[in-house]
């Protein structure tokens, strides 16, 4: 008698099977004057893009970006996104394009003593507003600012009360816009991020000339395990944070 042939079940490959459930990347799109262009509606023409670098580190400034776009006639520029996707070398070649692209540019930085003194958001708005009165002082006055992230620390703090003394600090008197991830969809926005970062990284890696031992050249003061440890070791320096957790959550 006969019997039937036996049917062998195939199952597919593992590797197959992986690559069946694997998601498709997402490809993260370059930034555009989209956003921008839409305050055009509101009467304004010279919006000033704004962002921060090294607001969560242990060393060294903060520092702000700004970067002028004309809404009525501006073109955009290739390559630029915000500067955390960018490899060192490609944020070198663009910044001067970036500046040579926007209508006017500045960064201003506020120091760690600074930051110590005064706290980071205050820091950030001084280091925002030494930028925007650098743009003021070479004849450019924009009409509206856009800034990263869901905060206005750029603007001054509003009065306590009607009868409390307007501070006599000069400060940013345009109006504010924030936008949370404005640096991935901005192009203003992230071509400051771009100006922000490169100044800063070069002050890093001059005070690593000046104090080797925190290996600044490569962690820009951020806190890396290997910083922490040399802080731990060596204590702090004068341009670390000293009212920060330097070494470590709980740590004085």
């Amino acid at each position: 008698m006969a019997t039937a042939p036996t049917r062998t079940k195939t199952t597919a490959a593992p590797k197959a099977k992986a690559a069946a459930k694997k998601k498709p990347k997402t490809v993260v799109g370059f930034p555009t004057l989209d956003v921008e262009r839409s305050f055009l509606a509101s009467g304004a023409r010279l919006l000033a893009g704004v962002d921060e670098v090294g607001r969560g580190a242990l060393a060294g400034p903060v520092s702000v970006g700004i970067a002028v776009v004309d809404l009525q006639d501006h073109g955009l520029l290739a390559d630029v996104r915000d500067s955390k996707l960018l490899k060192p070398e490609d944020r070198d070649r663009l910044e001067p394009l970036v500046r040579e692209w926007a209508v006017a540019s500045a960064v201003g930085h506020a120091s760690s003593k600074e930051i110590d003194e005064i706290g980071i958001i205050a820091a950030l708005r001084l280091a925002g507003t030494r930028a925007w009165f650098e743009i003021l002082a070479g004849g450019v006055t924009p009409d509206i600012v856009l800034l990263d992230g869901s905060h206005n620390w750029l603007s001054p703090e509003v009065q306590a009360s009607l009868f409390d003394a307007a501070p006599d600090v000069p400060a940013c008197e345009a109006p504010v816009h924030t936008r949370i991830k404005a640096d991935m969809s901005c192009l203003s926005v992230a071509a400051a991020s771009v100006l922000a970062k490169v100044a800063r990284d070069r002050i890093m890696v001059d005070l690593h000339s000046e104090l080797p031992a925190y290996g600044w050249n490569e962690n820009k003061g951020y806190a890396t395990a290997a910083h922490r440890e040399v802080i731990r070791v060596q204590g702090p320096s004068a341009y670390h944070r000293t009212s920060w957790h330097l070494t470590g959550p709980g740590d004085a």
